[in-house]
């Protein structure tokens, strides 16, 4: 809870469930920030409704706030979907399991991102924006996987994330591997038609960690990089996989790339945004220029 009266206009959002942290992490980072002459508000994150109550506070007492997420994606992500766009400078410290969007800025360590902070360099941030039925909507940074991507993510068991981390995700891949789906759905990316059986709509370069999917991706530009996986079976499949892990061009009648920025999505296959299941399709996907601005 942010103290009555308080005019902070940096606030720090710490997430204690987030993979790396540590009550040793917590006050090293409170330690560095204050070492670059930076005290801010402390506030807990551990989810959405954390997220949305705590950035109504904020925006409550602060126009124009710093806003310092140390936590992983997931938790960036719950407070980007709680902040109003157009109102926020963003900063992230990497505390999660996979810190792909750290990693997509080049932050190397907490460490590393304070130092930016203290800097000062900031470059807009875009985010994607996914709509489905029922007037369900949610914001991503990263990306938007459809087809056995959400497939993937959807049978994640809460039991093997906290065990094993991102071997969860291996671990629900061979199952799938195992229950293999064929079938495409249409996908329309600002007016072009490509059958896929899966595709990944991706805001950022990067792809759970370190594999770059879409070079060209940039989160500044309101453009969204489509890699859509045309060809249905599991040889295949393992075959883009192979390309990809070997830093290897896919073959064109496996996978087509795009660039667009509205993309509609049809069919009724698994949807995940950044790391988490968010439904099924049909849906669209268009992105939000402007949102913030953003260390880096």
């Amino acid at each position: 809870m942010i103290p009555p009266g308080s005019t902070e206009s940096s606030f720090l959002l710490i997430n204690p469930l987030s993979g790396s942290y540590s009550r040793a992490l917590h006050d090293e980072i409170i330690s560095l920030l204050q070492g670059v002459d930076i005290s801010p508000a402390c506030l807990t994150v551990s989810g959405p409704e954390d997220a949305g109550r705590v950035c109504s506070d904020i925006e409550s007492i602060s126009e124009n706030p710093l806003v310092i997420v140390a936590g992983g994606d997931g938790t960036v992500n719950a407070v980007v979907n709680a902040l109003t766009p157009g109102s926020a400078t963003l900063a992230v410290l990497p505390v999660g399991t996979a810190n792909v969007l750290a990693l997509e800025l080049g932050i190397r360590s907490v460490a590393d991102g304070i130092s930016r902070i203290a800097r000062g360099e900031t470059k807009p941030l875009v985010v994607g924006l996914i709509e489905g039925e029922g007037g369900l909507s949610r914001r991503f940074l990263l990306m938007a996987g459809i087809g056995l991507d959400g497939d993937i993510v959807r049978g994640v068991r809460i039991g093997e994330k906290r065990l094993f981390k991102k071997g969860a995700y291996l671990l629900s891949a061979l199952r799938c591997l195992l229950t293999w789906r064929r079938g495409t759905f249409p996908l329309l990316a600002d007016g072009h038609l490509v059958e896929c059986h899966s595709a990944i709509i991706c805001n950022g370069a990067r792809y759970g960690g370190r594999l770059v999917l879409t070079p060209e991706a940039d989160i500044s530009e309101a453009q969204l990089d489509l890699f859509c996986v045309t060809a249905e079976s599991r040889s295949s499949w393992l075959r883009v996989m192979a390309s990809l892990l070997a830093g290897r061009p896919c073959r064109p009648e496996d996978v087509t790339r795009l660039r667009a920025r509205q993309v509609q999505v049809d069919g009724n296959r698994s949807v995940q945004l950044d790391g988490d299941y968010f439904g099924q399709a049909p849906v669209r996907i268009s992105t939000i220029a402007g949102f913030a601005r953003i260390i880096a």
